[in-house]
């Protein structure tokens, strides 16, 4: 499983490069868009093939997800300890994100994957995980009952290791969008799989 972020700031051609992701083959495509009122994000969603948008997942926004039919949620670590998701989990899939081994290793069923990060050192934020990243721990891993998608610094040089190490899938955010060509980007990644 490939999962690809929503830039942090505006890409050129966004909404474009996103439909050419999911026709090449892009499991999920995570929105992070906190900021953007609800119309922006309406537009924003509205720019997306209507075939792809049930493989769209929100950060925000949630009351948008029905009017979209989208099914998939996403709560950060925050969220998660608030037990915010709580009214949305019978009927959403849920994701969230973890950042050590005994987190994710703590979480419930209701969660259908969770990211687990920095694997390596990330490429889109300076200096984020150069000195500590659970690529090791990765094989301390006990929850066999919720996805582990591997993110932070992940290309097509490193994909593979990730998940011999025990990673389910990978997320990605700058390699895909600090790219002049972010599909075939993706595609090397894919094809290292």
């Amino acid at each position: 499983m490939i999962i690809v972020f929503s830039p942090e700031q505006e890409a050129e051609k966004e909404a474009y490069w996103i439909n050419e992701l999911f026709a090449n083959g892009l499991s999920y495509f995570h929105i992070r868009k906190y900021w953007l009122s609800d119309v922006a994000m309406r537009d924003y969603i509205s720019q997306v093939d209507e075939d792809y948008r049930h493989r769209l997942v929100l950060h925000s926004h949630y009351n948008l997800a029905e009017e979209f039919g989208l099914l998939r949620l996403h709560f950060r670590e925050e969220s998660r300890l608030n037990r915010e998701y709580s009214n949305f989990q019978s009927k959403y899939i849920l994701s969230t994100s973890t950042h050590s081994i005994e987190e994710f290793n703590a979480l419930g069923t209701e969660w259908t994957y969770a990211f687990l990060s920095p694997v390596f050192p990330s490429i889109s934020k300076q200096g984020y995980g150069a000195e500590d990243n659970i690529l090791d721990n990765l094989k301390q891993r006990t929850n066999k009952n919720v996805q582990l998608i591997g993110l932070g610094g992940i290309d097509e040089d490193n994909i593979e290791i990730v998940l011999k190490s025990g990673a389910d899938g990978v997320a990605m955010l700058g390699n895909i969008w600090q790219s002049l060509h972010p599909v075939q980007s993706f595609l090397k990644c894919k094809n290292n799989l």
